[in-house]
């Protein structure tokens, strides 16, 4: 498992905004291998699901349909991070955002019962007024 560093969580009221990163630190984004970074969530008492995917060989973007539209990644080659970027914040989107490799793009949008898989810490994110 590629050693990936979540933060930019935090507690934010309905309709704002939060923008997490996903930090590489064991190989580098624009270097000569291919990568699919995806984040995914827990909500409280909920299975993990996919949330949205990064494809680096040709900068390809998934979305599950829940975020569609209000979510948007993208990837800092400076920083060598896999950004979220998440507006018009629900209450439903509270949950531990973890990012990955472990994950074919495609496939991500669809898992709704993710217990497999290797994972780190996360990033709490907590939409509430």
């Amino acid at each position: 498992q590629e050693q990936l560093v979540e933060s930019g969580g935090g507690l934010v009221q309905p309709g704002g905004s939060l923008k997490l990163s996903c930090l590489a630190r064991a190989f580098t984004l624009d270097g000569p291998n291919y990568y699919n970074i995806a984040w995914f969530r827990q909500a409280p008492g909920k299975e993990r699901e996919g949330v949205s995917c990064l494809r680096t060989h040709d900068e390809s973007t998934f979305y599950s349909d829940s975020v569609k539209g209000r979510f948007t990644i993208s990837r800092d080659n400076l920083k060598n991070t896999v950004d979220l970027q998440m507006n018009s914040l629900k209450p439903e989107d509270t949950g531990i955002y973890y990012c990955t490799v472990d994950f074919p793009c495609d496939a991500v949008p669809h898992l709704t019962s993710v217990d497999y898989g290797s994972w780190g810490q996360g990033t709490q994110v907590t939409v509430s007024s």
